[in-house]
C-alpha cells in the first residue's frame, strides 16, 4: 500500500431552498407518479434552484463550509477545480466566479467536464497537484444546477435530477490519512446515449433547437444502466487492487447517487452490503458531480464515517466517464 499524499481537511455541502417532491409532478402536467419513479430510481424528492440561486452561489456556500471544517481562509488556497455539466455560463469558468465570490485572492481556477465523475476527477487531480509540489491546499467541488438543462416534458429524465454542491479541501497527508487510491477511466464511443446534442459550439442554440429540446439532456436508459452498472463495478475492482485491499477492509461505500439500481448492483458486485453503503438518492435524487461530495459531508457530519476508517467512492456519467477513490480518514 504506497503511503497516501493528499488527504480530505474538510468537507461542505449546500443545496437550495426549493424541495421538489415525486408528488408535484402531476402539477406540472407530467404524466408520472410516485409509485412509478420510486420504484424505478429510489428517488422521493430532489432540490431544485429558484430565482437568485446558481452555481456559483451554491458551489461558493458549499465551499466557505468546508473551508471552516478545514480550518483555513481564502487566500490560503492554491487552486480551486470545480467538476460540473451545467456551469453558469460556457465563458469564463464557473471556478473562476466561486474564486471571486469566496475571495481567494492567490488561487487558480479552473472547471473540469467530466459529468457524474467530475468530483473524482478532481480529486485525483488535486492528489497529482500535490504530489508535484505545485500546490498544498486545494479546493475541490462538484456542483449542478441541472434542473436548468432537462426537458421538463421528459419523464424519464426531468424526474432524475436535483440540484446541490459539494466541496471538500485537500491538503498534504498527516498520520496515514488520505488517498490510498485512485482509478480513472473513460469511453468515447458511447458518448451519445447519454448528451446534450445541441447548445455547444457545434450546434449552437437556436428557436429550432429550444423547438426540439435537443439542448437538453436526453439518456437511452437501458443502455446507460448496463453501462453504469458495468463500469462502477470495474472501477471498484481497480481502487481495491490499486489500495491492496479487500472488500472486507472497506467501512463505508460512497457511491454516486445515480439511483437505486444501480447502487444496489454496485454494491452487490463488490461484496459490500448494503449496510455499509450510503444512500441519499432519495432525499437529493441524481446531481451528478455533486453526488459524492454531498453524501460525504453528510456522512461525516452523522458520524458514519470515524477517524481510521477506509471509505471507497465511486461514480459512473455521460462520457462515458467512470472512476473510484479509496480513502483512509
Amino acid at each position: 500500500m504506497k503511503r497516501p499524499i493528499a488527504m480530505i481537511a474538510g468537507t461542505g455541502h449546500a443545496v437550495p431552498k426549493k424541495i421538489l417532491t415525486n408528488h408535484d409532478f402531476a402539477a406540472l402536467g407530467i404524466d408520472t407518479n410516485d409509485e412509478w419513479i420510486t420504484d424505478r430510481t429510489g428517488i422521493k424528492q430532489r432540490y431544485i434552484a429558484g430565482e437568485g440561486e446558481s452555481l456559483t452561489s451554491l458551489s461558493a456556500e458549499a465551499a466557505r463550509a468546508a473551508m471552516k471544517a478545514a480550518g483555513v481562509t481564502a487566500p490560503e488556497l492554491d487552486i480551486i477545480i470545480l467538476g460540473t455539466a451545467s456551469p453558469d455560463r460556457l465563458l469564463p469558468a464557473t471556478a473562476v466566479e466561486v474564486q471571486a465570490a469566496i475571495g481567494a485572492t492567490r488561487a487558480a481556477a479552473f472547471d473540469i467536464s467530466a459529468a457524474c465523475s467530475g468530483w473524482v476527477y478532481g480529486m485525483k487531480m488535486a492528489e497529482g497537484l500535490l504530489a508535484m509540489g505545485d500546490a498544498e491546499t486545494v479546493l475541490v467541488i462538484g456542483a449542478e444546477t441541472l434542473s436548468r438543462i432537462v426537458n421538463w416534458k421528459d419523464r424519464n429524465t426531468c424526474v432524475l435530477f436535483g440540484d446541490g454542491a459539494g466541496a471538500t479541501v485537500v491538503k498534504r497527508s498527516t498520520k496515514g490519512r488520505g488517498i490510498l487510491s485512485a482509478y480513472l477511466r473513460s469511453d468515447g464511443t458511447l458518448a451519445d446515449l447519454l448528451q446534450r446534442q445541441a447548445g455547444g459550439a457545434l450546434r449552437p442554440v437556436t428557436p429550432e433547437v429550444l423547438a426540439e429540446g435537443s439542448n437538453c439532456i436526453s439518456m437511452a436508459g437501458r443502455e446507460v444502466f448496463k453501462n453504469a452498472v458495468r463500469s462502477m463495478a470495474d472501477a471498484c475492482d481497480r481502487a481495491l487492487d490499486g489500495a491492496k485491499l479487500a472488500a472486507s477492509d472497506i467501512d463505508l461505500l460512497i457511491p454516486h447517487q445515480a439511483n437505486i439500481r444501480i447502487i444496489e448492483a454496485t454494491a452487490k458486485h463488490a461484496g459490500m452490503p448494503m449496510e455499509k453503503v450510503y444512500v441519499n438518492v432519495d432525499r437529493y435524487g441524481n446531481t451528478s458531480a455533486a453526488s459524492i461530495p454531498i453524501a460525504l459531508n453528510e456522512a461525516l457530519r452523522d458520524g458514519r464515517i470515524k477517524e481510521g476508517m477506509t471509505v471507497m467512492f465511486v461514480a459512473f456519467g455521460a462520457g462515458f466517464t467512470w472512476g473510484s477513490l479509496v480513502v483512509r480518514f
